[in-house]
């Protein structure tokens, strides 16, 4: 029998390769449009998700959307980010007006941003105000928080910002939820060995063979097998230390060393998208490796996904067409 999700009409905008849609989907929600600019994240999509409809192209050119009760969407965020460029006047922070217009357009009972934590903090919160009083003004009541993905079951330590708003003439509230991982919680956070364990230790020509230049190593990029993975990023030279590398010791600020000899690489892309929640049976057969990096790092880890859009349950409950 189908699930109530099943009937609820969903568009997912900057839809990257579907980490967002695939949670979704796997909750039996229906995915009428999805739309991404990258024509490597689109194939990767129609791949992975074959029961919804991507449409590749700039999210500018469509004047017009589908009917839905759910909008979603992560809009590029360069200009946030607290790791790699840094660019506040960099036009792609302006895309969140491009989804603004689509919500005015298909007013759904409830949307999802996702965003990088960096948002929130000094100059980039002007942009973040700038966001919640559009989609207020749109007529919502808006809600935002940063949820770090490996208290929600997710084996990276991944801070993320999201925005949920419910349209107020239903007079529904929405609840973050509550975290389900880590000290003092039922289930401890999961690790780097609990997906990397069994995985092939030196996968070669699927991760980043460059050198780590004195950049790669001004800062920690280790984590142990018995801990969750730094944050995956987009770009293959910046992601975390597979474990079975030694271990690095900081020799003053901004410099760190491997304490002994030993080999050290970067994470693998099969290996990223295992610490970003993906399935092994999530396939990433399009673009060189470095475009699956990019693909992996950018998307948003489903399970976090689907903790958000859990408590949207009661306010998308027979809601169909």
């Amino acid at each position: 029998m189908a699930t109530p999700a099943r009937r609820v009409r969903t568009v997912s905008l900057f839809s990257g390769c579907g980490g967002s849609d695939l949670a979704l989907e796997k909750a039996g929600f229906r995915i009428v449009w999805a739309n991404d600019l990258w024509d490597r994240a689109c194939e990767t999509y129609a791949d992975n998700i074959p029961d919804a409809t991507i449409e590749c192209g700039d999210i500018r050119d469509f004047p017009r959307f589908p009917s839905a009760q759910l909008l979603v969407g992560c809009y590029p965020c360069q200009g946030f980010t607290q790791g790699g460029r840094r660019d506040s006047t960099d036009n792609l922070n302006y895309l969140y007006q491009e989804f603004d217009r689509a919500l005015r357009y298909i007013l759904p009972r409830a949307f999802i941003v996702e965003n990088v934590a960096g948002m929130a903090y000094g100059k980039n919160r002007l942009l973040l105000e700038n966001q919640l009083r559009r989609y207020r003004l749109a007529g919502y009541a808006v809600k935002w928080g940063i949820l770090n993905a490996q208290d929600y079951g997710v084996p990276q330590d991944r801070k993320r910002l999201f925005i949920v708003g419910v349209r107020s003439d239903l007079d529904k509230t929405y609840d973050f939820p509550n975290p389900t991982h880590g000290d003092g919680r039922a289930n401890p956070h999961a690790t780097q060995r609990d997906v990397l364990a069994d995985m092939p230790e030196w996968p070669e020509g699927e991760f980043c063979p460059q050198n780590m230049n004195w950049y790669y190593l001004s800062r920690n990029r280790r984590a142990d097998w018995d801990e969750p993975s730094g944050c995956i990023v987009g770009n293959w030279r910046h992601v975390p230390l597979h474990p079975v590398s030694p271990p690095l010791r900081r020799v003053h600020t901004d410099k760190w060393v491997f304490d002994r000899h030993g080999r050290a690489r970067r994470l693998a892309y099969k290996e990223c998208a295992a610490l970003q929640g993906f399935p092994r049976s999530f396939k990433f057969e399009h673009g060189v490796v470095k475009d699956r990096f990019q693909m992996i790092g950018n998307a948003v880890p489903p399970p976090l996904f689907a903790s958000v859009v859990g408590g949207l349950t009661h306010i998308l409950h027979g809601a169909h067409g």
